[in-house]
């Protein structure tokens, strides 16, 4: 069955890591905006990402991808962020639209809140798949890839 291959416990992994990072984002916009902390849907909706951010990076490097030790600036660090600045710029075009809307109609304050928390939403989605095939590549892990291998072998004596 795929889901207990390394391969894909690493895609579950993953995808657990996005869910509890969209979750906190989609938290955090919400309660910025939402409660005027943050003038903005612009700057909500930043804020609210940088915060998501960091804990996906800590649960993507130990949990996701099996990484131990400091953190390799310019093979983690600096590859993470800059595709996580993307992401995030992704989702300020869906805040612009979002902000367009709310300006554009006469909607009650919690009503533009579940706008703008959902079109980021939306935004982080279209960008997921992207994000998973650049982190695969910045945490590989050799020693998984010939586990897998030797792993495949075996099942294919067994079949």
């Amino acid at each position: 069955m795929w889901a207990h291959t390394h391969q894909g416990k690493k895609v579950l992994r993953f995808t657990s890591v996005s869910v509890i990072s969209t979750a906190v984002s989609f938290t955090s916009i919400s309660v910025f905006y939402g409660f005027h902390l943050v003038k903005g849907v612009i700057w909500a909706t930043v804020l609210g990402n940088l915060v998501a951010t960091i804990p996906s990076y800590y649960l993507n490097r130990t949990w996701t991808w099996g990484k131990r030790g400091r953190s390799h600036f310019l093979t983690e660090i600096v590859p993470f962020w800059t595709m996580s600045f993307l992401g995030i710029g992704v989702s300020m075009l869906g805040a612009a639209w979002a902000k367009s809307q709310v300006k554009g109609h006469d909607w009650s304050h919690a009503v533009n809140t579940l706008l703008v928390s959902t079109t980021n939403l939306a935004s982080f989605g279209l960008f997921w798949i992207l994000k998973m095939m650049v982190f695969n590549r910045i945490f590989k892990d050799h020693t998984l890839e010939e586990i897998d291998e030797h792993l495949s072998a075996e099942e294919a004596l067994r079949g």
